[in-house]
């Protein structure tokens, strides 16, 4: 039996916090029930409260912009309602987008991982509607990459922003619902928070265990693997390195016109990470960096999910290119002496530097910090979980 997701346990029951009230729907049409109609479309049919306010987060409520690109407010012709984005001149709801709202409720999927931006859309709509008095209300989805694991290092606090909302681990290991109480605890808002929560789900679960379809929250989020190994080769964004953008394999595959595939696997092979093994692949990117050029690389495929390590494996992976292609490889410089896309990836100054002075070395120390790092943030998850 597929468990119950948020939407499905509002829509059944229709708790007073939405009953005759006005909607203000953070969502986009990939955000589904259970037997894949969208949440959109659900809302708009029910009498119970009035659908009146669209918010789309990054890629917009049509989940069709490029990453990165400005999304303007637009009448959404489908649900012929106002669609105001949350990704483009403000990424936070300002008063006039809430004449017609009394209760925000969220229903966004998030992949696991800090850097994507879902979270923080999140986030900020919260404060918003803190400060305009509005009651929030989340609507849960399964954590798609499991909700047992923590990896990486706590962001700290100079690196902190839309791809790192506060000091979480790289690989958090929440659901939206409780991502929303962390934040709710860490900000200290003073805000009506709900959370809808599912039933059935279980921490332990992979997502083919949830009996759901994957229906992809973005354009480059293409399939429950990938979503796995987003916490560790989301930090080559902040390099010259290609993640295969424009592709069938959008971060399964890191490459460049430089570098031998053959050679890199072998070489990221011969450290037996576990569940994970690298193979030498050819690639176009349709997008910048070398965008139409032939780039040569490794496609990362997992072989064991629950012994597999994402953010160890990418690390390595940085080290070992760091290694074989000194002249070659770059982590992307600052501009303007803010700090550079790469250490806002990783939350952190120390790894840049570790992978410049020495990148044998690199992943063992910055495992060994991250293991030093992580108790705080234990404790607050524990305070935070819901199942």
């Amino acid at each position: 039996m597929a468990i119950q997701l948020g939407v499905d346990q509002l829509l059944s029951t229709m708790p007073d916090i939405i009953r005759g009230r006005r909607v203000g729907l953070i969502s986009n049409y990939t955000a589904v029930d259970g037997e894949l109609y969208s949440t959109i479309d659900r809302f708009l049919s029910c009498s119970e409260f009035r659908l009146t306010t669209l918010f789309g987060p990054e890629h917009g409520v049509k989940n069709c912009a490029r990453e990165g690109e400005p999304v303007a407010f637009e009448m959404d012709a489908h649900s012929r309602l106002p669609a105001y984005s949350l990704y483009g001149d403000t990424k936070k709801p300002t008063a006039s987008m809430l004449d017609q709202v009394d209760v925000f409720v969220l229903d966004l999927q998030d992949i696991g991982s800090r850097y994507y931006t879902n979270m923080n859309t999140m986030a900020l709509a919260m404060a918003a509607a803190a400060e305009h008095h509005k009651p929030f209300l989340v609507l849960d989805r399964p954590n798609p990459i499991g909700g047992i694991r923590q990896e990486g290092n706590i962001l700290q606090s100079e690196f902190r922003s839309f791809v790192g909302g506060g000091p979480m681990p790289n690989r958090h290991g929440m659901t939206m619902g409780e991502l929303a109480r962390w934040f709710y605890r860490i900000e200290g808002l003073d805000l009506e928070l709900h959370v809808m929560t599912m039933r059935g789900w279980k921490r332990s679960m992979d997502f083919e265990h949830t009996q759901l379809s994957f229906v992809s929250p973005s354009p480059n989020t293409t399939h429950v693997d990938m979503a796995m190994l987003y916490p560790g080769l989301c930090l080559f964004e902040g390099t010259n390195l290609s993640l295969g953008r424009g592709t069938t394999h959008p971060f399964e595959v890191v490459g460049a016109p430089f570098i031998d595939g053959h050679e890199l696997a072998r070489s990221f092979n011969q450290k037996k990470l576990a569940g994970v093994h690298a193979r030498p692949t050819y690639f176009v990117p349709q997008s910048s960096p070398f965008q139409g050029e032939l780039c040569g690389g490794v496609q990362l495929h997992i072989t064991d999910r629950p012994r597999f390590q994402p953010v160890r494996s990418g690390i390595h992976l940085m080290a070992v290119l760091q290694e074989r292609y000194p002249d070659d490889f770059t982590i992307l410089p600052k501009v303007g002496g803010k700090p550079s896309f790469f250490q806002l990836l990783a939350g952190c100054g120390e790894l840049e530097q570790w992978l410049k002075d020495g990148p044998e070395t690199a992943g063992d120390r910055y495992l060994d910090q991250t293991t030093r790092e992580w108790q705080m943030f234990r404790d607050q998850f524990e305070d935070v979980r819901l199942y």
